[in-house]
């Protein structure tokens, strides 16, 4: 989601012809919206591979070569003159960038992908490595830990880090219809967030979805804490416990963070 960045960097030293896909019938590699920029040798995004951006680059470097667009919209279909069994038609747009397209650039490329607010509370490394994954897709993460300090440099712009001591007083904060996780540093912690968030769902029901990480026994006695601080069943039903896409194992934070991000990203609209 930041090779818009990527994008405006190089403008800044060279033109690029952009790439972009207009429109789709039937099966297409990628959906309207998708872009790829070549300038020089330089290629930022992609619009799906295989032979349709193959013959996408090499109508971008020929205007390169030529200093500008001279046929703006291409028409592909997706069968066996072109190698490729999608079966669909794929219009693609191509146009000549410079230094001055580089005001209003992300509004422009990043309109495409339907975001989504993402709440994760837990800067440790189960943490930081579902902020490594989420970088590039279409989420928007409101990161929130008890510790100022926890937080690395050079977080993306789609990140906004927040820190709360106690930690669970951000949850009035969070965006409505973000999607929860919890992963803080101590158990007493994750069920603060928890109860705060199930108070939040009692209150105004604006929370997508509420994950907790963590194993079946950790749940159980959570329910059983949560039970006696007055919430009901039903309430608890809809809690996640644990977490991460159903047979992706391993216990590396990467591993985990794989899991979880694929069951968000399944859970999409």
């Amino acid at each position: 989601m930041r090779d818009w960045q990527d994008l405006a960097r190089q403008l800044a030293l060279a033109p690029a012809v952009l790439v972009r896909v207009e429109r789709v019938q039937g099966s297409g590699p990628r959906e309207v919206g998708a872009w790829m920029a070549l300038s020089g040798e330089r290629q930022i995004g992609t619009i799906g591979g295989g032979r349709l951006e193959f013959d996408a680059i090499q109508l971008a470097r020929e205007a390169l070569a030529r200093g500008g667009v001279t046929q703006p919209l291409h028409r592909f279909a997706l069968g066996p003159s072109l190698g490729q069994c999608c079966g669909g038609v794929v219009w693609l747009a191509l146009e000549w960038l410079d230094a001055a397209a580089i005001p209003g650039l992300r509004e422009r490329l990043d309109a495409a992908p339907r975001w989504r607010e993402l709440a994760l509370f837990g800067g440790g490394h189960v943490g930081r490595a579902i902020v490594a994954l989420c970088a590039r897709l279409p989420l928007r993460v409101h990161w929130i830990d008890s510790r100022e300090e926890i937080f690395p440099p050079d977080l993306p712009e789609t990140l906004r880090t927040e820190h709360s001591d106690p930690v669970q007083a951000a949850v009035p904060g969070v965006a409505p219809g973000a999607r929860v996780l919890i992963m803080s540093f101590s158990h007493a912690e994750d069920l603060d967030i928890l109860a705060a968030c199930l108070k939040r769902q009692r209150e105004r029901g604006d929370l997508a979805s509420i994950g907790l990480i963590g194993s079946k026994s950790k749940w159980a006695a959570f329910r059983h804490r949560l039970e006696a601080r007055g919430f009901a069943p039903e309430e608890l039903d809809r809690v996640r416990c644990p977490i991460g896409l159903p047979g992706i194992t391993g216990k590396q934070p990467e591993v985990i963070a794989l899991a979880v991000v694929a069951q968000l990203m399944q859970d999409l609209p």
